[in-house]
Order: structure tokens, then sequence, then C-alpha cells
């Protein structure tokens, strides 16, 4: 299977993992973590070690956006210097890879990545990986019920949010699909629409104070009121 086609102009090389070896992940359980990860940093490597030891994922995704829609472009570093800081933070894990698909399939929102991966890879099994502070502002996701519809989702403790998602519009719409951490090994399967809430220990890293620690001239600094 192959990305030929996709888009209009053609891309740069694909990153890891390629589709061109689709069977390779036939029956494989995979953890999607999306984001800007502007800078990557220890606590995204902290979500991810878990989440493959809590939740028998075989791989996790580290999905780099080209541009989250819901953040600003100020102080936002290139995809390519993105992607070197994600694979500096990941180094030779064998299950967890870095990619920027989305910019091949040319997708820019979620719901849009997750339809195309479903369709050239339906023999794997996806699961979406959020912190709870993401979970919050998830009704404002296009197509936010779409997605729950489609792909279980692994929303992950955070310091400040947890309480108000547990609480809020996501947690009380679909309370009958939350799952107990019984089911915590076969979330990636379940039927949808399901989710999973897992406490962790909070990791202190931030994406915001490691740019605002970082020279004027860094493509990482931002200006101090930016939002991660």
């Amino acid at each position: 299977m192959s990305l030929e086609g996709l888009r209009s102009s053609p891309p740069r090389p694909p990153a890891f993992p390629p589709l061109t070896g689709a069977a390779r992940w036939r029956g494989r359980k995979i953890g999607l973590l999306g984001g800007s990860f502007n800078p990557a940093h220890e606590g995204h490597l902290h979500i991810s070690l878990h989440a493959l030891k809590r939740l028998g994922l075989d791989d996790i995704w580290w999905l780099v956006s080209p541009q989250n829609p819901l953040k600003s472009t100020d102080g936002m570093a290139s995809l390519d210097k993105r992607m070197a800081s994600a694979r500096a933070i990941i180094g030779r894990h064998p299950h967890l890879h870095v990619t920027d698909i989305e910019h091949h399939l040319g997708t820019r929102y979620s719901i849009d990545s997750i339809q195309s991966l479903q369709r050239l890879l339906p023999h794997s099994h996806f699961l979406w990986l959020m912190g709870a502070d993401n979970l919050q502002q998830f009704p404002r996701w296009r197509q936010w019920t779409e997605i729950m519809g489609r792909m279980p989702l692994a929303i992950f403790d955070r310091e400040h949010y947890s309480r108000n998602c547990l609480t809020g519009k996501v947690a009380s719409r679909y309370r009958r699909g939350r799952l107990n951490e019984g089911a915590l090994k076969s979330i990636a399967t379940a039927k949808t629409p399901a989710w999973i809430f897992l406490p962790l220990r909070r990791h202190p890293a931030s994406a915001t104070e490691i740019r605002e620690a970082q020279p004027a001239s860094s493509p990482f600094s931002v200006a101090m009121n930016s939002k991660e």
C-alpha cells in the first residue's frame, strides 16, 4: 500500500513509519500521540512508556502535526526542527516512532488523519492518546463525536485538569463508554465509543517552560504569554 497520489505535489521523503510496508502493522495495537511537539520533551516520553506498559500496546506513533488548527503559529518551530526534537527524545526505542505522516497525507484535522489511517491500515488497531487538558477542549475539535465513534481514547492524568475533564462535556456524554482499569489491556480493541482514564505519576516537563527557557534566537523561544 502506498501514499502515492494522495498529494498533488511530490512529498519530501517520508518519515517513519512508512505505509509502504502496511503488512508490518497488521494486527498490531498502535497508540497515536498527536501534537505540535514544540519541542518534544521527557513528559511525552513518560506518557508513551506508561502507555506501552499499561495498555498493552505494540507501538506508539508520535504524530508531529504540520500545524495544529487550535494553536497559533507564533513561536512555532519548523516541522523539521520539531521532528528532530522528537527523534532526540525517543532515541532508538524499538516501539516508539516519530512520523510526519499527516504532512504526507495532506491532513490538517485529527478526524481526517484518523479516517485516512484506518482506510490505509484497516487491520491495525488504533488508540488515541491524550492528556486530560486536551479532553477538556475536545468538543472544539472538528467532528469530535465522529472521532469517538471511530477510535477508543486513553486519557492521561494532568495536573489541574483531571477533575474538570472527568465531569465535563465529553465524560458526561460518554459516561457509558468509560471503561475501568480492568480493561486497560483491551482498550485498543474495544467497541467504540470507549475511553479510559489512567492516573499516573506526573512528570514536570512542559513544552511551554522549555521554550521560554531558550535564548531569543532559538526556534522554540516564545513570548511569555504563549500557550503550550
